[in-house]
């Protein structure tokens, strides 16, 4: 029996190839909110991180994740989805 394949997802800030249900999807919603999506089926535009410290401070340093959600990110927002990277690790 053939082994399933497993969806690849790119980090916006390493360019590094991971695993969709080990990546952490930022969504912004078709309402505008940006969040953190724990599922992977949320709505809306998505942008992936690998979940190391140093990829979340590159993204937020070189607004890749803006870019890639094409909107802006309040502070806030970034100190919301940074607080949940540090309860995951």
């Amino acid at each position: 029996m053939a082994e399933k394949k497993v969806p690849m997802r790119k980090c916006v800030a390493c360019g590094e190839m991971i695993g969709k249900k080990i990546a952490l999807r930022v969504v912004r919603t078709p309402s505008g909110e940006i969040v953190l999506d724990k599922t992977g089926k949320m709505n809306g535009r998505g942008a992936y991180l690998c979940g190391k410290t140093d990829c979340f401070a590159a993204a937020r340093k070189g607004k890749k994740l803006e870019r890639s959600l094409k909107t802006s990110i309040s502070e806030d927002i970034y100190e919301s989805i940074q607080k949940e990277l540090e309860k995951d690790e």
